[in-house]
């Protein structure tokens, strides 16, 4: 102690000045690097719903099925907007649709850039960051408080404190009968950040995807401001395509569930009443309804020789996107369609 009195009495105060501005430049230094770890583990942190293509959860639910399209063939770079495609004897009364071909051809097309609401649609993307993220799809989900819908006051049947399914058949409640609550429970568990993680996954996911004119703010579709463009869910459905999971989930027509300690059985049908009909051959298939968002229909399905992806979003009508479905149907079977790049 006595040395170092002596040492200290021995600096001028220019000396002491001077050590002490050292001391402040070093001290920033080290807390300005300490502040630049943290901001770059949250940046890792947030990057890493990422998927091991080796993981074993990963490959059990992702498909070998590869289509013949690329899932940026609608958009070549070009940002100026398209023609609207109406051939003759195709009438649809969806203010936003389009349909393609597996070989990219356009075959029907109106207001395709336009973006809007897309409500339960969104789903698709839900499910796919979870099969990304390599999570174990037989962990136990319970529903919580914070899965509550107080958005829309949206119903469930999976009841708050008393459901809990494995993750894999919590997302076919979501895909199936597109439960809000099994979305929000799969979002909230799937990263340790939770919700706004997974919000972030989502729209990292939809940007490898090209999906440019696309935003989600929440993993259920209640919130009006997940927006998208029937381009852009062209790109989505044929990205949800290539995981086997949510082909086999979302062409059931129905499932029994038994979320409860009782064992009592809950009944879920599809949403979209086409995958129940013998004369459709549906591989993808979600449904969407909110207000804002009008009736959404996205489907991929074969008919006759062909694999289509068909995006209907904005309907008015309950049933307008199954008509419309079944109006394109008919019309391709009668012969009279043509093409267009």
């Amino acid at each position: 102690m006595f040395v170092l009195l002596r040492s200290l009495y021995e600096y001028t105060p220019a000396r002491l000045g001077r050590l002490m501005l050292m001391a402040l430049l070093v001290g920033g230094i080290v807390l300005g690097g300490a502040a630049c770890a943290t901001d770059s583990d949250s940046r890792a942190y947030d990057s890493s719903y990422r998927p091991n293509p080796n993981s074993p959860a990963v490959s059990s639910y992702r498909s070998a099925y590869e289509p013949s399209y690329t899932l940026n063939r609608l958009d070549d770079g070009n940002r100026s907007d398209r023609a609207d495609s109406l051939p003759p004897g195709l009438r649809l009364q969806t203010p936003s649709a389009l349909v393609v071909d597996d070989r990219g051809n356009r075959l029907y097309a109106r207001n395709t850039r336009q973006a809007r609401p897309i409500a339960s649609v969104t789903k698709l993307m839900t499910a796919m960051v979870v099969l990304d993220a390599g999570v174990s799809m037989s962990t136990p989900i319970s529903i919580v408080e914070q899965d509550r819908d107080r958005l829309k006051n949206s119903s469930s049947r999976l009841r708050i404190g008393a459901a809990r399914l494995p993750r894999n058949q919590m997302m076919m409640a979501a895909l199936i009968s597109s439960d809000n609550r099994a979305a929000h429970a799969l979002s909230r568990t799937t990263f340790r950040g939770g919700t706004p993680v997974f919000v972030r996954a989502m729209n990292r996911k939809a940007k490898a995807l090209g999906m440019r004119d696309t935003n989600f703010v929440d993993p259920t579709g209640l919130d009006p401001r997940n927006h998208s463009t029937a381009e852009d869910m062209v790109k989505m459905v044929q990205a949800a395509s290539r995981y086997a999971f949510i082909r086999s989930t979302t062409s059931r027509g129905e499932m029994t569930l038994y979320p409860f300690a009782d064992h009592r059985p809950l009944q879920y049908r599809n949403t979209n009443p086409l995958v129940r009909d013998p004369d459709w051959q549906i591989e993808v298939s979600k449904t969407g309804f909110i207000n804002e968002a009008g009736r959404c229909l996205v489907m991929q399905t074969r008919i006759g020789d062909r694999r289509l992806t068909i995006v209907l979003l904005g309907a008015n009508g309950k049933m307008t996107p199954v008509g419309d479905s079944n109006r394109l149907r008919d019309w391709m079977l009668s012969g009279s369609y043509t093409a267009s790049r």
